[in-house]
């Protein structure tokens, strides 16, 4: 019996490259990786006094958030004043060149404005804002 030997012959395949669709894949990420800017919140919302002098800053690295209750929040987590110094040191010592805004909400009492003002300095840091709405 004589045996019949089957040859694969190979097919016409079409293979896809993927090497250009992944180089635009990864130029796209980097892109929007360099870009892409990103904000630091405090972590709650409070309703600012108005100021005619009041200047807008672009670049406050660290916000402090006071709250009409006395509830003090830095990047979206409630801080006790006695940890306001510690959490402000470390901060900093992420980005040296960083400036402190502290947004007291207009209910907000004075005398704890002046407190985490005071613990920031201690903290070392001398370019401390407070935020203001700009009266129009």
């Amino acid at each position: 019996m004589r045996r019949r030997r089957h040859t694969d012959q190979p097919a016409d395949e079409s293979d896809i490259n993927l090497a250009p669709l992944l180089d635009i894949v990864f130029i796209m990420l980097i892109f929007f990786v360099v870009t892409t800017s990103f904000v630091k919140e405090s972590g709650i919302e409070v309703n600012r006094p108005t100021a005619q002098t009041a200047e807008r800053r672009e670049h406050g690295n660290i916000l402090i958030a006071i709250a009409p209750n006395g509830e003090i929040w830095i990047d979206k987590r409630p801080v006790d004043i006695r940890s306001v110094r510690a959490v402000v040191e470390r901060m900093m010592a992420e980005n040296p060149e960083g400036s402190v805004i502290v947004q007291g909400d207009r209910e907000a009492q004075i005398g704890l404005l002046v407190e985490v003002m005071d613990q920031v300095r201690k903290g070392g840091v001398s370019n401390v804002s407070i935020a203001a709405t700009r009266l129009e």
